[in-house]
């Protein structure tokens, strides 16, 4: 029998499924405020840095809708092996796909190599308790009714876990931030249509590849109305999306360095009594 290589890990996601989910989704009318709402907030965030980035690129699976946010980048494909070519660019924008990538360090290291020394890399992709109501309710329907469980829910990153990934890329000046949003839906099937409609439906490779019984989604219908009630309308339900941005630069020399441990001049107690007077 031959034994599977050490660095060997199943495949998270069925590209394949992923990409006929997008395709499907863009040839039937895209469900894009979540994207232009994180395209809106990078916008931002570039606005308040005192420098203009005369060769940015955008990694995407929606080369179209995050094309015309940010006309003047290059935009390529979340590929495995990303277009890039090293230190081709001084701004990369990877634009909501990192989460459905098997290889997420992979991804910003790639990106990494493609920046210009003191370049910016910024991230958006979803993570943190997305959808966490969703995935708690099929879990409990599913366990009840069947007594299994089968992958429906892409996994999301915790944001310190994520924060992690910049660092082992070999970005400087790691950050790490999320922004959380609360969308209302009629119920269920509701739910699942804007899923489909945003390309973010179950694409997991070890995902069941035969029907779930309806009683299963009737029972979870049940769960969500019942602890997952949109305040402002009961008759509703509410589910979480949190957007995670991760933001490094290529390390420079003209960047700010930490102090080395024990190099401080003032301790820290004196430094809080200062404070302390002072108020």
């Amino acid at each position: 029998m031959k034994m599977p290589e050490p660095n060997h890990r199943p495949a998270l996601t069925d590209r394949p499924a992923l990409l006929r989910q997008r395709d499907r989704a863009i040839g039937q009318g895209l469900v894009d405020v979540l994207h232009r709402l994180a395209a809106d907030e990078i916008q931002d965030r570039l606005s308040e840095i005192n420098r203009r980035f005369t060769a940015p690129a955008l990694v995407t699976g929606f080369p179209d809708l995050w094309g015309q946010a940010f006309p003047d980048a290059r935009v390529i494909r979340d590929d495995p092996v990303l277009d890039l070519q090293p230190g081709a660019h001084d701004l990369i924008i990877h634009a909501m796909a990192l989460h459905w990538a098997d290889d997420p360090v992979g991804q910003i290291a790639q990106c990494a190599r493609a920046l210009r020394e003191d370049g910016l890399f910024i991230a958006v992709c979803f993570g943190g308790q997305t959808l966490h109501e969703l995935r708690g309710a099929l879990a409990q329907a599913e366990v009840g009714l069947t007594g299994g469980l089968s992958p429906r829910i892409l996994p999301m990153g915790e944001i310190r876990d994520m924060g992690g990934l910049i660092g082992r890329a070999g970005l400087a000046l790691p950050v790490a931030d999320l922004l959380p949003q609360k969308a209302s839906y009629r119920d269920l099937i509701h739910l699942a249509h804007d899923l489909r409609a945003m390309g973010e439906g179950n694409a997991m490779a070890a995902r069941l590849r035969r029907p779930t019984g309806r009683a299963v989604f009737a029972r979870a219908a049940a769960i969500m109305a019942e602890h997952h009630a949109d305040r402002d309308d009961p008759s509703r339900i509410a589910v979480t999306f949190d957007l995670v941005f991760l933001t490094g630069w290529s390390p420079s020399d003209t960047q700010p360095k930490p102090l080395r441990r024990g190099s401080a001049t003032t301790r820290l107690e004196d430094a809080l009594k200062e404070i302390r007077t002072k108020t």
